[in-house]
């Protein structure tokens, strides 16, 4: 596992599809550009989902995505 500078952590443990995505979307939005935002989510929907939305969304890049006993960790670069 890769250790990222993260600049802020988004916490939707508990949340379900599109929650995940919609708040990490709204952080991304508040973030400067080369900021990471780290996302922990418990819906094991959100690896797919949130790949999706960044490979779809202009200004996000995934970077990675590990698959904890619990929590699903996502890290999300802001590229513009």
């Amino acid at each position: 596992m890769v250790d990222y500078e993260v600049t802020e952590t988004l916490d939707v443990k508990g949340q379900n599809c599109p929650m995940p995505v919609v708040k990490t979307k709204q952080a991304t939005d508040n973030l400067d550009e080369g900021d990471i935002l780290e996302v922990l989510a418990t819906d094991p929907g959100s690896m797919s989902d949130l790949g999706g939305w960044a490979e779809t969304t202009d200004g996000v890049e995934l970077l990675d995505q590990t698959d904890g006993e619990d929590v699903y960790t996502h890290y999300v670069r802001k590229t513009e």
